[in-house]
Formats: C-alpha cells, sequence, structure tokens
C-alpha cells in the first residue's frame, strides 16, 4: 500500500473552512439557522421539505405508495430544500430539524403540528399511522424494523464513508477506499443472502425496509451512484439486482424518485409536488432504475 504524507493531528482541532473536498461549503462543525427564513407552508396537512437524495427519497416514494393503496389522507406538499446552497440552515427549517439534515416533515393533521425529522422516523410515522407498509404480525414487524435500522445504521458507512472517499474527496487515497469498499461489499452480501430466499428485504411483504435500503443500495448497485458499479463490481449480488429491477419498476417508486429532483434532465424531476396531477407534465414513466443520481 502506497503510504501518503502522514497527518500529525493538532493538539486542539480547529475548523478549516477550505478543506473537505465537494462540500466544504456546507460543513461546519456547529448546529443552528445561519440566517432567518420561513418555509412555506400549502394546503395538505402533510408539508415535506426535503432533496431526491437517497434519504429524502426513501419519504416521497413512502407518500407515492400510501397515495396508490387508497390512503387519500397521506396527501402531501413537497418543497425543494436546495442543501447546496445552505437552505437547510434557514431558520423555519431548523426549528423542524435542529439537525439541518433533509428531509423533514411538519404533520399539521394533528392538534399540535407534528415535527418529524430523520428519514427512518418518517417512514416508521406514517406506516404507524396509515397502518400501512409494516406488518402487523410481532415478527414479521420486528423483522421489518431490524431491517430499517440496519439501513440507517449502514448506509453512513456507504454513503459518508465509500462514497466520499471514492467520489468527493479532495484527492484519492487508498487507505480509507480500501477499508469502505470493503464494508460495502460486505453489507452488499448481506442483502444479497437475503434476497437469495426472500422476494423482499424482510420477507414476502413490502415494507419500509425496502422503500429505506432501496434508494441507497438501488442507486448503487446500477452505477447511479458514486460511479462505482464496476469497482465494487455489483453484477456479482444477482438477488440484490433481481429485487433493484422489480422496486424500479413500480409506478409509485417511478414517481417519488422524481419529487425534489434537482439535477439530470429536466424531464425526470419534480422539484416541488403539490398534487397528483403535477406529474401529468412530467415523464415520469420513462424514469428508469439508472437515473437516481
Amino acid at each position: 500500500m502506497t503510504k501518503p504524507d502522514e497527518y500529525t493531528p493538532p493538539k486542539v482541532w480547529t475548523w478549516d473552512a477550505e478543506s473537505g473536498g465537494k462540500f466544504a461549503n456546507i460543513n461546519r462543525p456547529i448546529a443552528g439557522p445561519t440566517h432567518d427564513k420561513e418555509l412555506p407552508v400549502g394546503k395538505h396537512p402533510h408539508q415535506l421539505y426535503s432533496l431526491a437524495t437517497p434519504n429524502g427519497v426513501k419519504v416521497t416514494i413512502m407518500f407515492e405508495e400510501l397515495l396508490a393503496a387508497g390512503h387519500n389522507d397521506a396527501e402531501y406538499d413537497a418543497w425543494l430544500i436546495n442543501i447546496g446552497d445552505g437552505e437547510q440552515f434557514g431558520s423555519g427549517f431548523v426549528d423542524v430539524n435542529p439537525n439541518s439534515k433533509i428531509p423533514a416533515l411538519m404533520d399539521h393533521s394533528t392538534e399540535t403540528p407534528t415535527r418529524v425529522f430523520e428519514s427512518g422516523a418518517i417512514l416508521l410515522y406514517l406506516s404507524e399511522k396509515f397502518g400501512a407498509f409494516l406488518p402487523t404480525d410481532p415478527a414479521k414487524r420486528t423483522e421489518t424494523l431490524n431491517w430499517l435500522f440496519w439501513q440507517m445504521g449502514s448506509a453512513p458507512f456507504l454513503g459518508g464513508g465509500f462514497g466520499h472517499f471514492y467520489a468527493y474527496a479532495p484527492y484519492k487515497m487508498e487507505y480509507p477506499i480500501n477499508r469502505y469498499a470493503m464494508e460495502v461489499k460486505r453489507q452488499f452480501d448481506v442483502l444479497d443472502r437475503q434476497l437469495a430466499d426472500n422476494q423482499f428485504i424482510a420477507g414476502d411483504e413490502y415494507t419500509i425496509a425496502d422503500m429505506a435500503i432501496f434508494p441507497w443500495y438501488g442507486a448503487v448497485a446500477v452505477g447511479a451512484a458514486y460511479d462505482a458499479a464496476e469497482f465494487l463490481d455489483t453484477q456479482s449480488y444477482k438477488n440484490v439486482l433481481r429485487w433493484v429491477g422489480e422496486i424500479a419498476a413500480r409506478k409509485p417508486v417511478k414517481r417519488g424518485r422524481m419529487v425534489n429532483k434537482a439535477s439530470g434532465d429536466p424531464s425526470t424531476q419534480l422539484r416541488n409536488r403539490h398534487n397528483a396531477s403535477d406529474f401529468e407534465t412530467q415523464t415520469w414513466d420513462k424514469v428508469g432504475d439508472g437515473e437516481e443520481k
């Protein structure tokens, strides 16, 4: 292994705003708002503030699946939060999510509006509210939650670990790329083994576990995230690819992947979503499983 110039940490770390690679302009070591900005509020009970990153896509898929299943009370407004411009640090957004990360949800159907942040928490909140995509059988429910929280704990190694050092760091470093590539391939093997005997992640039912895992691992598997499918040899995970194809073909998934999307082909973007009719002006049915960036 090539040994780079060694870094000797100082006794007390201080913030260098110029370091950090692609996202240095929005990374900072303190919380709280940077500016005053109220959030818009639409006509529906659920107000989602998000961006079509994998974490954001989880929730828009969930909303579209709920609506497709006949839960009309799940109507929602989805407002684009451009994290590259630091909109997540506006005072209104920080009031909804003090961690300044998308997605964030306000539910105005409750007596006092309820804020929900963290994508896994939003999926669980909505599934319990509408009684959907989370089995009621105790064993199946527990298995679904096992995989939901597996994703929440595992994806940071995929994104903030592998994705950052492979695609976004200021320069390539052998040690962290090797370290996180090994871990990501282990995670893909975990999924592949699970899907060898199950149609969906948690068994024979489509659940919030599938909605949580698909945007992250599906995108990497087909080369739509980090351009790393060849490097990671994702074609070798046949059961994962079968599952990715099945999930990507679902009409609500195609719709959910468009909402709050702000990159790529404009015909695949629905930056703000307020009604189902908004999709009629977009070619959502042409969105394939390799376009989610």
